[in-house]
């Protein structure tokens, strides 16, 4: 957040390294995990992309020898934590200021890419102020802006605490936090409503999906992957670069820019081959793939590539995941995949089946990120006020 406008009288710019300090997390193994213990380890994925902490989320262990070991790793009730890591086309997590709870008698230790604020100078910021800054999208911007324009963002120490911010006397930050405490009460109630709702309608196509193909997998026979369709490996994309190029450039989020060279041809399936892994996407022209992409093509003698993107929407490709950190999948345990391969008049009439049934949950969705992006929006435009001084 750069100095682009006056602040009222009484009020300064800062930084973050003028209000508190950042510790950074230890490197724990993952051969270290143990299958049960008192000490939990607190990893990036504990820091939920809605800011709630929730340490049940994909749960590991530590032997419990490490919380005297590494005394200063051990996370206390109330303590404030934040990711240093997130994948750029996202950005759902990185800088999300996260108050650590629900010890119940645990020890928490802190992992490595996920920092905790502490040492703050309460004479001059309040945590809760302190938490609506880094909240702030002026903020997250100057984040992102530190990532150099790769795929995942990794952010360190100084970077996070030479974040600028406005910075009121204490009782304005009260008074400020106070207000939006209350407006932001209404509004994450609105969006959980929607979000509720999209969620629901999500789990109601993943129950077609999983009707469907389960009536499919008792009359027809199966066929591994690696005799039914084509992977083809991402490349690096950045010299390929062309904005005006024909072909989009396409990694696990979506477009990320275009070239006049391709790798996949139409009707190619995506999935991530790290970071998101478990939300295939269907490309009908030619693309260019990253290296954190693989393209999945049907050999059309044995498959509708429509079918086969509807069974990635069913498979659960996390359960193919071998890495305890970034999520990713490897070539060959895909090709090992087995699936139901009907004959193709089959195959077509269960498409067509499913196609209608997705551009409903499409449309039922849309509305509801619609309205959920101008809740997004009003929040954003709140907490501009508020920094400006114009919070009433």
């Amino acid at each position: 957040m750069s100095e682009l406008y006056v602040l009222p009288e009484g009020w300064e710019w800062s930084k973050l390294s003028k209000v508190c300090n950042l510790l950074n997390g230890y490197a724990f193994k993952a051969k270290e995990y143990v299958e049960q213990s008192n000490t939990v380890i607190i990893r990036m994925g504990n820091i939920r992309p809605n800011g709630k902490f929730d340490a049940e989320h994909k749960i590991k262990f530590l032997p419990n020898k490490y919380a005297k070991e590494l005394p200063n790793y051990v996370l206390n009730e109330g303590d404030l934590i934040i990711a240093m890591t997130d994948l750029a086309t996202e950005m759902r997590i990185l800088g999300n200021p996260t108050l650590v709870s629900n010890l119940n008698g645990r020890t928490f230790m802190l992992n490595q890419r996920v920092g905790k604020l502490y040492d703050f100078n309460f004479n001059k910021i309040i945590i809760e102020y302190l938490r609506y800054i880094i909240t702030a999208p002026q903020v997250k911007d100057y984040y992102k802006s530190l990532g150099g324009g790769g795929l995942q963002i990794n952010i360190g120490k100084q970077q996070i605490l030479s974040a600028k911010f406005p910075l009121p006397p204490l009782q304005e930050q009260k008074r400020i936090v106070a207000k939006l405490d209350a407006l932001f009460e209404k509004i994450d109630r609105a969006i959980a409503l929607h979000q509720k709702n999209m969620d629901e309608a999500d789990v109601f196509m993943g129950s077609v999906l999983n009707d469907v193909f389960g009536e499919l997998e008792k009359k027809y026979q199966f066929k591994s992957w690696n005799d039914i369709l084509t992977i083809k490996n991402g490349k690096h994309y950045k010299d390929v670069i062309d904005d005006n190029g024909q072909y989009p450039i396409y990694g696990s989020g979506g477009i990320m820019n275009y070239a006049n060279q391709y790798i996949c041809n139409e009707d190619t399936v995506i999935i991530g081959r790290k970071g998101t892994i478990n939300s295939p996407i269907f490309v009908k022209e030619k693309f260019w793939n990253i290296d954190t992409a693989f393209g999945i093509e049907a050999n059309r003698e044995f498959l509708i590539p429509l079918f086969l993107y509807y069974f990635t929407l069913k498979f659960n490709f996390l359960d193919l995941n071998k890495s305890t950190t970034l999520p990713s999948l490897a070539k060959t345990n895909l090709l090992k995949i087995n699936m139901v391969v009907p004959p193709l008049k089959i195959q077509q009439k269960t498409v067509n089946y499913l196609d209608k049934i997705s551009l409903h949950v499409k449309r039922v969705k849309e509305v509801q990120k619609e309205k959920m992006e101008h809740l997004k929006a009003l929040k954003a435009s709140i907490l501009d006020q508020a920094f400006r001084g114009k919070l009433n």
